[in-house]
């Protein structure tokens, strides 16, 4: 029982999180529209929104309703890999700083990040949600949950990242940029030289 009420405060805490970055996102868009930028999309927010909410919701109902099993190894792998999420979300916010929001903006004659977590992949952020949606639920066993929302989630992220790309090849330096940087799996920089990031 211990074991869920300590799920139940990780699952408050990201929730937390995604509200705050909300405010975040809503401060930096009027910042840079102040700059005269331009607002293309909001890229599906609200149906991320709903998601969102329902994952939150149905990863709870899981493991209390089904009475999942707290099982250590699995916990441990699903927190580290939750909280690398975290990290790679996290280092996306930081190298853009006033430019990250959750709808497509661009600004006059923009030039796309190329530092940090940039350097290595093009989507660092849309890979620590993946991350975060696939190992949350299993510190608990929800696997049902991670199952049904990674599924959900990769159809809306496959909109989302369409829609972000054409927007930013159109009107940003982003083809030339990341022509040969991969989207989801870093490069080894000692492999893979880093050739020249936006989410």
């Amino acid at each position: 029982m211990l074991t869920k009420y300590i799920f139940m405060g990780i699952v408050l805490v990201v929730i937390l999180q995604r509200i705050y970055e909300l405010r975040i996102s809503g401060n930096n868009e009027a910042y840079i529209l102040a700059q005269g930028a331009k607002k293309h999309s909001d890229n599906l927010l609200g149906a991320v929104k709903v998601l969102q909410t329902s994952w939150f919701l149905a990863a709870l109902a899981e493991v209390w309703y089904f009475d999942r099993p707290f099982i250590l190894p699995l916990s441990i792998v699903a927190l580290l890999v939750t909280l690398t999420g975290q990290v790679l979300r996290y280092l996306s916010m930081q190298a853009l700083g006033r430019h990250w929001t959750l709808s497509i903006m661009t600004s006059p004659d923009m030039l796309v990040v190329d530092k940090g977590i940039y350097l290595y992949l093009r989507h660092p952020n849309w890979l620590g949600v993946i991350l975060e949606i696939a190992a949350l639920p299993l510190i608990h066993g929800a696997y049902l949950t991670t199952i049904i929302f990674s599924l959900a989630n990769a159809f809306l992220m496959s909109k989302r990242i369409q829609t972000e790309e054409e927007a930013l090849a159109k009107n940003s330096n982003y083809t030339l940029v990341f022509a040969n940087r991969p989207r989801f799996i870093p490069r080894i920089p000692f492999i893979y030289p880093a050739t020249s990031g936006v989410d």
